[in-house]
């Protein structure tokens, strides 16, 4: 099934980005962490020690999970966590046969408590990819967007090699400017948003959107 493009009012980067941006770095993140996420949290650390505490690798916002999957293959000397709020889509991982790799591990949680929870616990992941995430394209909510959000910071601050992708040019250009604005000294190169292509795609949304024309855009860069 064909995908339609993301259509928007918002022709360029945010006005209003680099205000939330430094609001959000000058101001701690105070919601209360829900104890089902904690509980989440506390079972997928402990998998991850079970199998020698690896270079961690965090898929967020994995869906059905074929994302972590083919980063599970990808990376076998890491531990990938595939972590999504829907236990309907994780219970879906039905877009690979046989078992999953020994150093996958699935987790029902919310985000916004998971990356706090990590931060708290001092785990820095080694890879970081937040793959197509919901765009959000109405002008006003640009705070719903990972890089406008009051957790971006967090995201930072955890570190490790971080990208992300998008169907959407905008997307990716305002994720590019959060980080050189949240992360200004500590990148190894200036974030920048670039044309990406692939013919081996490894989440359903990239395969759809590529057997549609869309043009596919990405981030990447490590932070220190």
């Amino acid at each position: 099934m064909n995908s339609s493009p993301i259509t928007s009012s918002q022709t360029g980067i945010h006005e209003q980005l680099a205000t939330l941006v430094a609001r959000h770095l000058a101001t701690p993140f105070r919601k209360p962490v829900t104890a089902y996420n904690r509980n989440a949290f506390d079972a997928s650390i402990a998998a991850w020690r079970a199998a020698g505490s690896p270079p961690l690798i965090l898929d967020t916002g994995c869906g059905v999970g074929l994302s972590s999957y083919n980063l599970a293959v990808e990376f076998p000397d890491h531990f990938v966590l595939g972590i999504d709020q829907s236990e309907d889509r994780l219970a879906r991982n039905t877009h690979w046969s046989g078992p999953a790799p020994l150093n996958l591990y699935f987790v029902r949680a919310d985000l916004v408590d998971y990356w706090r929870l990590l931060l708290e616990a001092g785990i820095s992941p080694a890879r970081q990819y937040l793959l197509y995430p919901n765009p959000w394209p109405k002008i006003g909510h640009v705070a719903r967007r990972w890089q406008g959000h009051a957790v971006f910071p967090t995201i930072v601050a955890l570190g490790g090699y971080i990208e992300c992708r998008s169907n959407w040019h905008i997307y990716i250009e305002e994720f590019a400017a959060a980080l050189n604005q949240a992360a200004a000294g500590k990148l190894d190169r200036v974030a920048a948003s670039e044309a990406y292509t692939t013919a081996a795609p490894i989440t359903p949304f990239e395969r759809k959107y590529l057997a549609s024309g869309h043009a596919l855009w990405r981030c990447r860069v490590h932070v220190a």
